[in-house]
């Protein structure tokens, strides 16, 4: 027997109705805040990635599908996102168009990683993108949208913010983080050491308990800011506490891909474990020219369909289900000119062969249909369907005119 490959999943029955519902909620919530859709290739040259992700990255020197194709390229099946977004925006020459453009998608990312709870190799996000506005106040909209979608969600997070600086304070901030790490090298786990010269802001992100407390007195960025970081990160934090959304100023947060820079945030949920962290992005200002394109403010999130998958129930549709059904093979034609008159407004299960009632009454409740509608000589005779609500018990004869006037 074929099974899914490791750190594969299908996604059906109860997990498709959480899905489907995640991505509504927040499909729903962007729309309002005036994102468009926009649907990126899964396969893009890896040259993408290392440039923009960063080659020192888990993600590039680990974790990704690439390989060369029939014609020598190398590709790979996208990691995350953001760099196919931003290379449409670059490839478009909405880059040298100017203006403000406002993306959102959803779709599969691939990750070569150790399959574990609330992690897979095939993974599903929803993210948004945001080009061309430098405002804080851009930061501030794209986290009240997330917090927004969350709570629509009735998942229970906490905020946490962090400022990763600019060019300008970066550079200095960065020598003295070398300074302090090098200083404690001997103590620090082997991934940190060979992140010392290559990434040294991952090193704050270590999840080893012992360098988390050797961590404990590092230089923060939030304490070597320029006037303007500094000024913009404290209009963020008045802008919460404006608006009431709660959150904390983690000074270890930097995220795992090297294009951020100023605001940084992530949500955290305290059901997952380890893998805590169910939404999160910031401000990545340099990714568009890095990529060879003309100078552009941005910002985005992504969110992580698997997580939230594990926190969320769907929300009970609103919308009536019905299931129809002949006791006679000769009356499945009119019930099908019935069900298709429904099928404009409703949801509609048609059983094609002809059973008994209460065989039709048990496949209605299987699958949890609100009216089991059924029609058998008697019914035809007296031109009526035979009606029962599966919530309610309740059974009545209706004429069929005036059962079809349900739908208009």
């Amino acid at each position: 027997m074929i099974q899914p490959l490791r750190g594969m999943k299908d996604i059906a029955f109860e997990d498709a109705k959480k899905f489907n519902y995640i991505i509504d909620c927040a499909k729903d919530i962007v729309k309002n805040y005036g994102y468009e859709y926009i649907e990126t290739p899964k396969l893009e040259e890896t040259a993408l990635f290392k440039r923009s992700v960063g080659e020192e990255t888990d993600i590039v020197t680990k974790e990704m599908y690439n390989f060369l194709d029939k014609s020598d390229r190398d590709v790979c099946l996208r990691p995350e996102g953001t760099a196919g977004v931003v290379r449409f925006f670059i490839s478009n020459k909405l880059d040298r168009v100017g203006g403000k453009y406002k993306f959102y998608y959803a779709g599969s990312m691939f990750r070569y990683e150790r399959p574990q709870k609330g992690r897979l190799r095939e993974f599903h996000q929803f993210g948004c993108e945001s080009f061309g506005e430098r405002s804080v106040y851009e930061d501030y909209s794209v986290i009240e949208m997330v917090d927004k979608i969350l709570k629509k969600l009735k998942v229970n997070t906490t905020l946490e913010i962090n400022s990763l600086g600019c060019s300008e304070c970066m550079p200095t901030y960065r020598e003295k983080l070398i300074t302090f790490l090098e200083s404690k090298s001997d103590k620090l786990c082997e991934d940190c050491n060979k992140r010392i010269k290559t990434n040294p802001m991952r090193v704050l992100d270590c999840k080893n308990p012992n360098c988390q407390n050797e961590l404990k007195e590092s230089p923060k960025i939030t304490d070597n800011l320029c006037d303007s970081c500094s000024s913009d990160f404290n209009k963020l934090q008045k802008l919460l506490d404006e608006n009431g959304i709660e959150y904390i100023v983690n000074k270890n947060l930097v995220r795992g891909l090297d294009y951020y820079n100023k605001t940084a945030f992530e949500f955290v949920s305290n059901e997952l474990g380890a893998q805590g962290t169910v939404a999160g992005g910031g401000r990545y200002d340099k990714l568009v020219e890095m990529l060879d394109g003309k100078p552009t403010s941005a910002i985005g999130f992504g969110m992580g369909i698997e997580r939230l998958m594990e926190l969320v129930e769907p929300k009970v549709s609103d919308n009536e289900s019905y299931y129809f059904g002949a006791l006679d093979k000769e009356y499945v034609d009119l019930l099908l000119n019935i069900a298709n008159k429904f099928r404009d407004s409703k949801k509609v299960t048609l059983e094609y062969r002809a059973r008994k009632q209460h065989a039709h009454l048990k496949a209605a409740s299987k699958i949890e249909a609100t009216y089991c509608v059924i029609i058998g000589e008697d019914e035809f005779e007296k031109k009526s369907v035979w009606v029962k609500n599966l919530n309610t018990q309740e059974q009545e004869l209706i004429e069929i005119d005036k059962f079809i006037d349900i739908t208009k």
